[in-house]
């Protein structure tokens, strides 16, 4: 939990502090509780609290009876004051929400990524999408913070560019937070799909220290980090591209591309694994991601049933995962791993627990305290949730940046 200052000048950390303290006391606060909790003194508190009343970000809510006092008056956040809208372009599925200030979603929809090579079609498409989703919502868009946009490495964060992900055909060198911007006339945040899951978890959970790796499945593999409660973007913003780890080299499927994680363990590689090994009929083409995306489902339905090639090819892919996630807890000393993407839901039940078992009885596992492994508490959509939970932070978040003065 973020400190107060006392300082001059700085009305805007303040207020960050005291709405992201209310934030995380759903029953309210009072006035006097937020002083001990931020070592602000009462002046500070209360012309914080009154700015963000006059917004109408928060309200005063009931009484605490604390001692033999007078009764203090609660402080509680307006969830649906303001809100935000979450984009995730990934190269199967385009995902778009919008969350409140509490980080409900108000409104959701889904839709298959076109596949046509042309960056400006697509992203005319999503501005249409995303005012559509605001009137769907019957949100004032005059209360919407903005947009949050994510999508797959690697991208160049301070330009805004989407540089070349390897399956979104045609997308080289886009400028697509600002492209987004003049499309929709309203202020756009960009970040990795990976980095936004992280960001969801966080915000959505509250941050404190924790430290964790978040395995992200999609139409690639993805890990995301957070340490100290902060997320681990790297110096350029494209830390976490999981796909890359190599695992042992041993039960590898015959006819495979090389020993890295993404090319044994995305939902095409294992499409591609259950054809050669018969059991699925016919590959789909490589670049309809759709059928792919049809056809990993079916692959997992195939397990589901009891097929015992198809458990076996999915028992293959938890060995692989768990021999990567044995190395990123050993570098990284993480005590947590978080599972979740587009594609994760289908495989959970399968092999989640697989996993946690192979990892925690690994010879090659030097952690010093239990490993806990969880499916994201955020749901499928946690990519887009997160990219919508960027716009609230930037809005809303306490950052020691806002103190730095400029001229």
């Amino acid at each position: 939990m973020s400190r107060g200052t006392n300082l001059p000048a700085v009305g805007g950390f303040n207020q960050a502090v005291i709405l992201d303290l209310i934030r995380h006391h759903p029953d309210g606060l009072s006035r006097v509780e937020m002083a001990e909790l931020t070592g602000l003194v009462p002046q500070t508190i209360s012309n914080a609290a009154k700015k963000l009343l006059d917004d109408g970000l928060i309200r005063e809510g009931g009484k605490r009876i604390h001692g033999r006092g007078k009764p203090r008056m609660l402080l509680e956040l307006v969830p649906r004051s303001r809100f935000a809208v979450g984009v995730h372009l990934d190269p199967t599925v385009t995902t778009y929400v919008v969350l409140d200030l509490q980080g409900e979603i108000v409104a959701h929809r889904r839709t298959r990524t076109p596949s046509v090579a042309d960056p400006e079609k697509v992203v005319a498409a999503m501005a249409e999408s995303i005012a559509s989703i605001i009137e769907e919502s019957e949100v004032d868009p005059a209360r919407v913070y903005g947009v949050g946009i994510v999508a797959p490495g690697p991208v160049d964060l301070e330009r805004g560019i989407v540089v070349d992900p390897p399956l979104l055909e045609g997308w080289r060198n886009v400028p697509l937070r600002d492209a987004l911007a003049v499309a929709t006339g309203m202020p756009v945040v960009m970040d990795k799909d990976v980095n936004a899951a992280v960001v969801a978890e966080l915000w959505m959970t509250g941050a404190g220290e924790r430290n964790f790796a978040f395995f992200y499945l999609g139409t690639g593999i993805g890990i995301g980090l957070a340490i100290g409660g902060d997320v681990v973007r790297g110096s350029t913003g494209n830390a976490g591209d999981g796909g890359t780890l190599v695992v042992p080299a041993q039960n590898l499927p015959r006819r495979r591309r090389s020993e890295m994680l993404g090319h044994l363990a995305t939902p095409q590689y294992l499409v591609d694994q259950a054809v050669d090994e018969g059991v699925l009929e016919a590959a789909p083409d490589p670049h309809d991601l759709a059928a792919v995306d049809d056809a990993f489902s079916a692959l997992v339905d195939k397990a589901t049933s009891g097929d015992p090639d198809a458990v076996r090819i999915l028992d293959r892919a938890a060995e692989f995962i768990a021999a990567a996630l044995v190395s990123v807890i050993n570098l990284l000393d993480v005590d947590e791993i978080i599972f979740g993407g587009p594609a994760w839901g289908r495989l959970s039940e399968r092999i989640r627990l697989k996993i946690a078992a192979l990892v925690s009885g690994s010879p090659n596992l030097f952690a010093h305290q239990p490993v806990r492994m969880t499916d994201t508490s955020v749901g499928e959509d946690v990519a887009a949730i997160g990219a919508a939970c960027l716009v609230l932070e930037t809005r809303l978040s306490p950052r020691p940046s806002t103190l730095l003065i400029t001229t």
